[in-house]
This record gives C-alpha cells, structure tokens and sequence, in this order.
C-alpha cells in the first residue's frame, strides 16, 4: 500500500517529507496557515533585509529536526514508539501556534498577563478536539507531563529542536554567518540517560559552538540596537492607539484588534480565540498605515516612524542612565514637539534587556562522557570564555525622537 506523503523544499534543510496524516491535518489548519503571516524576527527586517522569513518556516524546520532526533536516538537503541514520535512532531510544529503579530508586540501591549506560550496551550486544546483527542499524547509532551522527560527535552530545553532550528534559519536569512551551527552534528551526537536528552563527549566542540553562536545571534541580531529600537517603538505605538481607544477619540480600528483594545485581560474563549487567530503581521501595518494620518501627533509619529522608517535616536550603557540626563531628554522632546507630560511617556522610553547565554542551573547540557559518566557542560570545556557567557548580561537603553 502506498504511503501518502508531503514533500516540501526548505531552503534551510533542503527537503522536509511529512508522511503523518495528523502532522498534515495539522499544517492545513487555519491556525497553523496564520503563521505564514506571522514573521519570525518582528520588524528586524528593517534592519536586515532578507528577515522576511515567518513562523510557518521555522516551525516546519523544527519539525524536521525533532524528525531526525528521534530517528538518531532509535538508531541508539532508544525506545520510541510511532505514537510518542508523532506526538513529539506535533508537539514542536505547534510549539509557536500562539504568538501573535510581529510575534511578541501583541503579547506585551494588548494581551497583558498573557504570553505566547499560555495562547499556544489553550490553541492546543482547541485544536484537540476538534481532532477528537488525538493531540492527547502531543499535549502531555508539551507541558511535560509525559513520562519520557528526554522528549520534553527535545521541545523545550537549552538544546532543544526550536532553538536548533532558529539559529540556523535566522543566520541563514539575516547574512550573518557568525551566528551558523550545524545542527546536524549537534543531533547526531544526541542520547538519553537517565531519562535526560545527553551529548555524547565527542560532541562537546559542536556544543561550544552553539553557545557562542547563540550569544552573538542575540547581541548582535535579535538585540541588535536599532531592531530593539523599532520593536519598543511598535509597543508603544499600539499602547497609544489603545489609549486613544480608551479616550473615546476616533480612529481607524477593525473588530478584532478592537476586542484586545478593550480588555485589560482576555479570558481565551472561542470568540477571543476567534479573533487572535485572524490576526497577523498584515492587520497591524494596515493599522499603522492608516494611523500616519490620525491628528494624534503622538501617535501618528510613532506610526510613521515604523511605515516611513525613520528611525528613533537608542543609546546603550552598561549603567543605568542618569536620572537627570534622562530628564533633560524628556523635556527637551516635551518641548520640541510640544506635548504633555503623558505624551512624552510615549516617546521617551527607557529600560534594560539582558541575556544569558548558557545557564547551568536551569535545563542544563548534559555530556554524556566516553566512559559513560554524565557531566554538565559547562564543566567539562576547557574554554573558560564559556564559563563567563554563564553569567546574565544586562545592558540599559534609551530611546527618543532624533534632531530635537
């Protein structure tokens, strides 16, 4: 009997095969098609151009990479069953289904108390039902609840499938080389011990490689200056459209963003469910676009800054800014563009953003070494540089309006 399967090209792994009927269903569902509308690193692609690249994209390629996991571990005498197999590709291709726009503007502005992750969950339970259960196991595995913790590894820990996949993929699409891994060698050396996922020894160099390839990713990619700058300024625009909702003012506003305007909190039921999953990348540049226009000054700059791409001034500092420096910044913006002191909230911000390459004590990269002991990683190398990126990086930022 023949085996219907998909084939689908990936410019990352080359070709992807998807023979699962559930794994199929799944990829037709509208919930999943949404993130071909969802980009993967936010609005970095006014940075780095070719970050066009979406959640779709990324959460088939970690498909892909659970798929060739479990075949290395079966491989190593691992057992695993086709019903924990497909729960775990489940488990990973859904792993994202919850972000939203620009995939965490949303979450932190309109959506508070809420993260991606809980959204992903309740979608899950959705999308279990109307699969008559079949997600059961899938669910089990994501919230690790599943008595193969090693699977749960695979899906969410420092070296799961999600971040394999994104190193790579990000790297690939933004040009910077420096941020490459071989994911493929890292998933070869892969095992199980003590129901833990572990890397064989010989993997160590590979294991190094990720480390620092992450920590350069995140500093010089995902926290890069100026893509930080936009994200905020993306926040705070749609914090101020949601103020101006609040204050009864008109404006350009569909339904659906309109139903998160109007809660602090949603609780998710079917009609908040409805609503999020017709929202994508595409709804909030429409919005933007049209806000260029509103007579709120405070607003429409803030719209214009990310539609006409003119950047805001950032600073950066190891220390704390100032806290008279930044009060000179304030009122000199205040008074430049003639606002209210609630206006100039909007459009002087300040915080921090901090990183931590490798954390030994949460989830850590277990060695599995040549005479069969288990180390954790940060142990065994020899790169004292590695044992340094343990430690939480904080830097402090300060955004406002340029040529004041």
């Amino acid at each position: 009997m023949s085996v219907n399967y998909k084939i689908i090209n990936d410019p990352v792994h080359g070709f992807i095969t998807v023979a699962h009927p559930l794994i199929r269903e799944l990829i037709e569902h509208p919930f999943f098609q949404r993130l071909r509308y969802i980009t993967q690193m936010g609005l970095s692609y006014l940075v780095f151009p070719g970050a066009h690249h979406t959640r779709w994209q990324h959460a088939l390629g970690a498909m892909h990479l659970m798929h060739r996991a479990v075949e290395v571990l079966r491989s190593k005498g691992i057992r695993i069953d086709e019903a924990e197999k497909e729960a775990a590709l489940a488990a990973i291709l859904l792993h994202d289904i919850g972000h939203g726009p620009f995939s965490h503007a949303l979450e932190y502005a309109i959506i508070r108390h809420t993260d991606h992750e809980q959204i992903s969950a309740v979608l899950m339970d959705y999308l279990n039902e109307e699969t008559d259960g079949r997600l059961e196991l899938a669910i089990s595995l994501f919230r690790n609840r599943h008595p193969k913790q090693f699977l749960h590894d695979l899906i969410s820990s420092q070296l799961d499938t999600d971040r394999l996949d994104y190193l790579q993929r990000d790297s690939f699409f933004t040009g910077v080389v420096e941020g490459r891994i071989n994911a493929g060698r890292l998933i070869e050396m892969m095992n199980v011990a003590d129901n833990r996922l572990t890397v064989d020894e010989k993997g160590l160099y590979s294991v190094e490689k990720f480390i620092f390839s992450r920590r350069f990713m995140y500093w010089q990619v995902y926290l890069h200056k100026t893509s930080l700058m936009f994200e905020k300024v993306l926040e705070q625009t749609l914090r101020r459209a949601k103020r101006i909702r609040q204050l009864g003012h008109p404006m350009y506003l569909d339904d659906d963003l309109g139903y998160f305007f109007d809660r602090d909190s949603a609780p998710f039921d079917p009609g908040a469910v409805r609503r999020f999953t017709r929202l994508t990348d595409a709804d909030i540049l429409i919005h933007l676009k049209k806000w260029t226009a509103h007579p709120d000054k405070v607003l429409s700059f803030l719209s214009r800054t990310i539609v006409k791409r003119r950047p805001m001034q950032i600073e950066l500092s190891k220390e704390p800014f100032d806290e008279a420096y930044m009060a000179r910044v304030r009122e000199r913006t205040r008074r430049a563009l003639e606002l209210t002191e609630e206006e100039t909230d909007y459009l002087v911000l300040a915080g921090e953003i901090s990183h931590t390459a490798y954390d030994p004590r949460h989830h850590p990269i277990i060695i599995r070494t040549k005479d069969g002991g288990l180390r954790e990683f940060s142990e065994l190398t020899d790169h004292l540089y590695i044992r340094a990126l343990s430690r939480k990086v904080r830097k402090y930022y300060l955004i406002y309006p340029k040529n004041l």
